[in-house]
């Protein structure tokens, strides 16, 4: 960003009605981070912005920052909340044996990333079915994760797998095709059999809801599986207002009297010519339970 980008973007952060009231104290009870898609796809903000934003709003920090922007991140008393698996294969995941191999040494060495700066979460789905079952992609997906384990429990780092919805098309903001871990009974499966601290579940409920429904009678049945949360509204992936189908007052609620210690970022993406920085106040207070 240039000086002269830099000015219009102050500016127009200047102008937001939000930032010219004083920000809400939040009671807490509930950790929240952002996604940088919450500004917007054609943000003018720079990273610094970003953070102070987040700062002011009471935020915890954003998930999927790469590690390079991690001190600018810890400037602004924020955190990485959770980062991606590394040199993976994102879209192959942790169900096929013939990538087990390189796999195991992106997460362990991304693992050992995280245990060095205290980051403790690493996300990524279970992976692309490419016509195998799914009792054998469980099967394997246990295999693995009982493997690897050990070496994220040595770290104190989770792995966090996360459910993917894939009745929206072939748009990536909305959907994947050929998730394995598209109905949530079968991640629940894989957790248990694992049986680790280290192995959880990232419940996506903007996922969720497109495919099983039934979020609050499942988050209350799961949530010592589950380590950390996506929200987004249904069925447009937007902000999580009133314009949705889901009541994210009532699911903060559930969240606060499950006493869940994970971490709950925004993951919606802003609707066109909204204010990002009122948008983000509001799914804020929202889930401020």
């Amino acid at each position: 960003m240039d000086r002269r980008q830099f000015l219009a973007s102050a500016a127009a952060l200047a102008a937001s009605p939000a930032l010219a009231q004083p920000a809400a104290k939040l009671k807490g009870r509930i950790k929240q981070g952002l996604w940088k898609v919450n500004f917007g796809a054609d943000t003018k903000l720079s990273f610094d912005q970003e953070c102070q934003i987040a700062q002011r709003l009471g935020l915890k920090g954003f998930d999927v920052i790469p590690d390079k922007d991690w001190p600018t991140l810890r400037k602004y008393g924020l955190d990485p909340l959770m980062v991606g698996p590394g040199k993976t294969d994102y879209l192959r995941g942790l169900i096929h044996p013939e990538i087990w191999d390189a796999t195991f040494k992106g997460i362990v060495d991304q693992a050992e990333l995280c245990s060095r700066n205290n980051v403790r979460r690493i996300g990524l789905t279970a992976g692309e079915r490419r016509g195998m079952d799914y009792k054998t992609a469980a099967d394997n997906c246990v295999e693995f994760c009982k493997r690897l384990a050990p070496e994220l429990e040595k770290r104190n780092v989770v792995l966090v797998m996360e459910n993917v919805n894939d009745r929206r098309g072939a748009d990536s903001d909305l959907a994947r095709q050929d998730m394995v871990f598209g109905h949530w009974d079968w991640g629940v499966e894989v957790a248990e059999r694992v049986n680790s601290p280290s192995i959880k579940l990232l419940c996506d409920l903007y996922h969720l809801q497109i495919m099983d429904g039934d979020v609050t009678w499942r988050l209350r049945r799961d949530i010592q599986h589950i380590k950390h949360v996506h929200v987004a509204g249904v069925p447009t992936r937007k902000e999580i207002d009133e314009h949705q189908e889901l009541n994210f007052h009532a699911i903060a609620q559930v969240l606060v009297d499950l006493k869940f210690d994970g971490y709950v970022c925004h993951e919606w993406r802003l609707s066109p010519g909204a204010d990002p920085v009122a948008a983000i106040a509001k799914a804020v207070a929202i889930m401020d339970g």
